[in-house]
């Protein structure tokens, strides 16, 4: 077993299943602004919102590739007609394989791509107006976290954080379950101060059973315990460890990497005792491990996150964002995106049915959605490119209408023409639902104030409940 200084040593490097990417961005980077809040008393504690939140909390389910709408929550009866047609601009219309339905009381079209999802359709609010600047990958997905494509920036989760802090000074206040490698700006904090930043949990591709568990002993995650020092030799020894920070910080008077360790380190040594346990879910009975299809079959991976983000959320954790892909079928559209719906359908419903038994989803914003859509016309025969003109992303919970549809596409999918809802205007509505005036969250830096939505951004006000 490794010592307790062993862990913090490894979650400051990043090295592990659970790394500190906001501390290691800011120990690679120059001296920053600081936060004055942040030099006096805990960083994550709780503060008032500018106004009343609807939600206390967010759970980001981010489907990596950019699912196709026209297959899934927008529905083109047009595009069925003209299947086979030139389209707009080049390339044959492709209809849906699969049929739409309208769902529940509210009667919104959802596609047999989701049955399970669907069975929740009173509680979504689909967004089908969505606009981004960036036809790539890593641009959109980049633009749809920090609001930017074309520099660094702190993700929409250290923003939320840096706001209202968080309920429980034991865990991060931020967390990304198996984010994609490569993906820290994702989750990262920028010129935040570095614990605002997403804890990376997991890593892209790791079975959420296999290590997110831990069987009987409660474990999680490397080095969490440490069988040769009780736990008041271990604070001994970072108090030792804390002191030289201290010392170097009352040097150096200024040095935000300093005071990101001081912090983070703190926070490590807090989540030894409280992450085990919350991350055991061998606790968890039967019906609920089924109910998000996490006992078994193609959806157990991400039913285990999807319960475990809920397990999150209800111990006081701010923000939590899993990622799931790969959504990016120029191709074998029919058998991929079914694969894909079929792996985290029932989790999805599990996760909206669960949080409403516990009385959570009223004030729990649930967040769908990739970085942006699909073509309506076919590519190499059974595929899609990328749409960033028009696609859908949909909330459901935390003060947002549920059985409620926003903005709509031209006939076929092309492009958003009614109710246009640009990345930026996505941005400060989640932001105010959350109790966030995104004009008024800025930070100073570099000599100017940011803020997430930059000079942009307006609330979509009709969807609020």
């Amino acid at each position: 077993m490794h010592s307790r200084r062993d862990l913090l040593q490894s979650l400051s490097a990043g090295f592990g299943y659970l790394a500190f990417a906001g501390l290691s961005s800011t120990l690679s980077q120059s001296a920053r602004a600081v936060d004055p809040e942040a030099r006096s008393g805990n960083p994550l504690m709780p503060r008032v919102p500018h106004f009343p939140a609807r939600a206390k909390r967010v759970i980001f389910l981010c489907m990596q590739g950019g699912p196709s709408h026209v297959d899934t929550f927008d529905y083109k009866p047009q595009l069925v007609k003209d299947h086979g047609k030139q389209g707009k601009y080049g390339g044959s219309l492709l209809k849906s394989p699969w049929e739409f339905r309208q769902r529940g009381e509210s009667g919104l079209w959802i596609s047999e791509l989701f049955p399970e999802v669907a069975r929740h359709a009173d509680d979504l609010c689909l967004i089908r107006s969505m606009q981004c600047d960036q036809p790539v990958h890593p641009g959109a997905m980049t633009q749809m976290h920090t609001g930017t494509a074309q520099f660094i920036r702190p993700s929409l989760g250290a923003w939320a954080l840096y706001g209202l802090g968080t309920e429980n000074e034991s865990l991060p206040g931020f967390i990304s379950l198996s984010p994609p490698a490569g993906s820290s700006r994702n989750f990262g904090s920028s010129f935040l101060p570095a614990i605002y930043g997403g804890t990376k949990v997991g890593r892209s591709g790791m079975r959420a059973g296999a290590r997110f568990q831990g069987g009987g002993t409660g474990e999680s995650v490397p080095d969490i315990a440490n069988a040769r020092l009780s736990e008041s030799q271990q604070r001994s020894q970072l108090d030792l460890i804390q002191s030289l920070n201290r010392e170097k910080l009352r040097r150096d008077k200024y040095q935000p990497g300093v005071e990101g360790v001081i912090e983070s380190y703190e926070l490590a040594f807090r989540m030894q005792d409280a992450m085990p346990e919350l991350m055991d879910l061998s606790g968890e009975s039967e019906s609920t491990l089924a109910i998000y299809g996490a006992d078994q079959g193609p959806a157990q991976s991400f039913g285990k996150q999807c319960l475990l983000a809920r397990r999150f959320v209800e111990a006081g954790v701010r923000f939590v964002e899993i990622t799931h892909g790969n959504w990016d079928q120029h191709a074998n559209l029919a058998n991929d995106h079914e694969a894909r719906a079929t792996a985290c359908d029932q989790p999805i419903a599990g996760l909206l049915q669960d949080l409403k038994q516990r009385d959570l989803l009223k004030d729990t914003l649930v967040i769908w959605g990739g970085e942006f859509g699909r073509t309506p016309a076919a590519q190499n025969g059974d595929g899609r490119n990328h749409n960033n003109r028009g696609y859908t992303t949909w909330m459901a919970g935390g003060g947002v209408k549920g059985g409620y549809s926003y903005g709509a596409t031209d006939e076929h999918g092309y492009e958003s023409v009614e109710k246009k809802c640009h990345i930026h205007d996505w941005h400060a509505t989640i932001l105010h639902l959350l109790g966030l005036d995104h004009e008024r969250l800025t930070y100073r830096y570099a000599g100017r104030d940011f803020r997430l939505t930059d000079v942009h951004g307006t609330v979509a006000s009709e969807i609020l409940a």
